[in-house]
């Protein structure tokens, strides 16, 4: 039979099992209760179990390397954990399993064992790995194999465990608790120099960004992307207060054990049901813990933010562990439960491309694989090229992506290693405002990097089973949770748009006649926030959602403030009827060293598009051909195209700073942080610029020496910003707190100074 047919007449089966049970259950409260009492809810019931899935037999292979590996030592046990949850109408399982990835048709082989013996239909299961890397293999990528004679009995622990979990229903609560743990997760991802680009398995110089570059502050400009430094939890406790089981969910990658590892999943497990049994009063518990895997394709335990020796380097598994398990329990004291949540679950199947090779690149790789022969790869080289091979071979697949409503909580799935941006972008557009993303479920399709970061290259974008599908992948998943989230949630998503705090509404005020405030989760567009309609549009080259400056200043509620980062792209906005007298004000953080090139980078440039360099006003910061470190100005008008003048302040790397260009006919000067003395006032040939249309930020017009550092809150004006104005749009913020930078998500009220981070 064709398996898509199967599935439905399995689905029309166990609908016509949870009818009967259904009307079982209606007659029996038929006899026993009034007629009018129909209409009361069911009671939420739930029911948790663990099984062990350790291997019997060992040695086993163990995936999350290049190369293959194997275990013959037990570290800590290897789980199945799940929990089902029934509101008389839905009946649904989440289970959690130890293990780097698992293959769709593994977890739906599994789920067909389960509603074998259960009344749980397999699109109602959710199934999720950890990502620990020192877990059994049961998924065949890069040099490792899956371990033949383990995966059958992970299907069987699988399944096992929503069985059991199935028979110990009763009657639960559900609450809900968020901790601040930022100083448990941080980008691992960073951006190279462009005079320092590393090269891929092909011997292409593509890698602008890679894990762990940031080793040494020295070969990159900053982040990649951002971070997520929410715990979430969802808890379940029953009726007479005892608690039943909790789902903890964290964006951070393994903390990196030796084989065979729960990893630190396994241990905040056991610590949680330990702190549960000693609040009880000691003794054997039955409560469950689960610790799933977030949003953390690009994300590890290691802060390259902070100076070496202060980055995590003294944790060990156990006090990193313990850390976290702090900042859980304290907010697990917090929840108020309900017990009057219902449940609503969907799914969809989602086709989708792997990026395969062209011609050349097959016949390449077919070459390399050819001498293999049958043995296991020994190189990167030979790792990649077969992978070229299996993705010709595929050319497509399909992903699962589900959506599950408990009450007003969400719970969201990606099946793949996602980056922290995207599962931001989930949480802040579901319709509940209450949503944890799970990736990794149902699925191991590898990662998807957001399609900017396909740009900037890296491990997490080499076509390969870890990393191959289509470049379009991440914004298709994306939407898919989003559109399932309205439909379990019935209501909408929450359209996102940054708040507008003081600082914000100084620039509105002093009415621009275009506003960036760069807040986007991607591009191509940057809306204007002015009312004006004057959109400007990214570059490629341009990565999103980063920290911005003070977003206390910029945002109410504890909000944090987001910016742009420009690696090589510019942002770019036609401006009709400019003129020569008009204004440009922004923030800007720049991300390299200013002795890395002739220009550290060009900042603002009105100018014809591909114009020589002369040609327009520019303002950047001098490199090691004049004025390092400070800003420059250049106009048309000068014949060697160099800076006409420099500042005075040398602007220190990765802090945030405020500019503001104006030009009032031949008259052009420049302030920085809002002092009433400009950093640079001279005069150009009048009409220089009033030519040209274009405003470029993020680069010169020629795209010559583009930014490499963040920019942000760009506002333009068709009119001189008097001293007092520019004032005016720096006293929000106080002149006191201009170095000021919000650090990861200021609604748990996290800040930092540059001065404590700057390396």
């Amino acid at each position: 039979m064709d398996p898509y047919m199967e599935s439905h007449w399995g689905d029309v089966y166990h609908s016509l099992i949870q009818s009967i049970y259904k009307i079982r259950a209606i007659l029996l409260v038929c006899v026993l209760l009034p007629l009018s009492a129909l209409d009361v809810q069911a009671a939420l019931r739930a029911g948790a179990a663990v099984v062990d899935a350790t291997p019997p037999h060992l040695p086993v292979l163990v995936n999350g390397g290049f190369f293959s590996r194997s275990a013959d030592t037990v570290r800590t046990p290897i789980q199945c954990g799940a929990l089902v949850l029934d509101d008389g109408r839905e009946r649904v399982a989440i289970v959690i399993a130890d293990s780097c990835m698992m293959p769709r048709s593994l977890l739906d082989e599994a789920k067909q064992l389960a509603a074998a013996r259960t009344t749980i239909r397999t699109n109602r299961m959710l199934i999720a790995a950890t990502h620990s890397h020192s877990a059994p293999s049961v998924f065949a990528c890069l040099g490792t194999e899956a371990d033949a004679a383990y995966v059958p009995i992970l299907r069987e622990r699988l399944a096992e465990a929503i069985v059991v979990a199935d028979a110990n229903l009763e009657p639960v609560q559900v609450g809900w608790a968020v901790a601040d743990a930022a100083e448990y997760t941080a980008t691992r991802r960073w951006i190279r120099r462009p005079d320092r680009i590393g090269e891929d398995p092909f011997g292409n110089p593509t890698v602008r960004a890679n894990m762990h570059a940031a080793a040494n502050w020295d070969d990159v400009t900053g982040p990649s992307g951002p971070e997520d430094p929410a715990l979430s939890m969802v808890a379940l406790r029953a009726q007479d207060g005892r608690p039943v089981a909790v789902l903890a969910n964290f964006s951070m990658h393994y903390f990196s054990d030796e084989p065979l590892s729960a990893d630190y999943y396994g241990l905040f497990r056991e610590g949680f049901k330990r702190r549960v049994a000693d609040e009880a009063g000691g003794g054997e518990t039955a409560f469950v813990a689960l610790m799933s895997h977030g949003c953390s394709g690009d994300i590890w335990l290691r802060d390259y933010e902070k100076p070496v020796g202060s980055r995590g380097e003294d944790w060990t598994i156990a006090s990193y562990t313990e850390g976290l398990l702090e900042k859980a329990w304290a907010a697990y004291a917090t929840i108020r439960y309900h017990d009057d949540a219902n449940l609503a679950m969907a799914e969809t199947r989602l086709p989708l491309r792997y990026r395969v090779p062209d011609k050349q690149w097959l016949e390449w790789a077919q070459r390399i694989v050819a001498a293999m022969g049958d043995r296991a790869p020994k190189d990167t080289t030979e790792v990649y090229a077969r992978e070229q091979v299996l993705l010709h071979q595929w050319q497509s697949t399909q992903v699962v992506i589900q959506a599950l409503r408990i009450g007003d909580i969400a719970i969201a799935t990606t099946p793949t290693e996602t980056y922290a941006l995207t599962g931001l972008k989930i949480k802040f557009q579901s319709p509940l405002p209450r949503t944890m993303v799970l990736d990794l479920a149902n699925g191991g399709d590898g990662y998807i990097p957001p399609p900017e970061q396909h740009v900037l290259g890296g491990y997490n974008t080499w076509p390969a089973r870890s990393a191959g599908l289509e470049i379009d992948a991440e914004p298709k998943i994306a939407e898919a949770a989003l559109q399932l989230l309205e439909g379990v949630a019935g209501r909408p998503r929450r359209p996102f748009k940054q708040t507008c705090g003081p600082a914000a509404q100084a620039v509105l005020e002093a009415r621009p006649i275009a506003y960036w405030r760069l807040d986007e989760f991607a591009g191509p567009r940057a809306v204007d926030a002015s009312g004006h309609h004057r959109d400007a549009f990214y570059e490629s080259g341009v990565v999103f959602f980063l920290d911005g400056p003070r977003g206390d200043a910029f945002c109410t509620g504890g909000e944090m403030n987001r910016a742009a980062h420009f690696a090589g792209g510019r942002l770019e906005a036609r401006l009709a009827g400019l003129g020569d007298r008009y204004s440009v004000s922004l923030w800007f953080w720049n991300g390299m060293p200013a002795e890395a090139r002739a220009m550290t980078g060009w900042l603002i440039s009105r100018g014809a598009v591909h114009g020589s360099g002369a040609d327009g006003d520019h303002l950047g910061i001098g490199g090691t051909a004049g004025s390092p470190g400070r800003l420059v100005f250049a106009s048309r008008d000068q014949t060697d195209g160099g800076p006409i003048q420099s500042g005075r302040t040398e602007i220190k790397r990765w802090t945030w700073n405020h500019a503001v260009l104006v030009r009032d006919g031949a008259s052009v000067r420049v302030y920085l942080n809002g002092n009433a003395q400009p950093e640079i006032e001279t005069t150009v040939g009048a009409g220089s610029s009033a030519a040209s249309d274009r405003l470029f930020v993020g680069g010169r017009c020629d795209g010559h020496f583009n930014w490499e550092g963040r920019l942000d809150e760009i506002a333009v004006f068709d009119r001189a910003l008097t001293a007092e104005e520019i004032a005016a749009l720096t006293d929000p913020y106080t002149r006191s707190r201009v170095a000021g930078v919000g650090r990861r998500m200021e609604s748990f009220d996290i800040q930092r100074v540059n001065a404590s981070w700057r390396p």
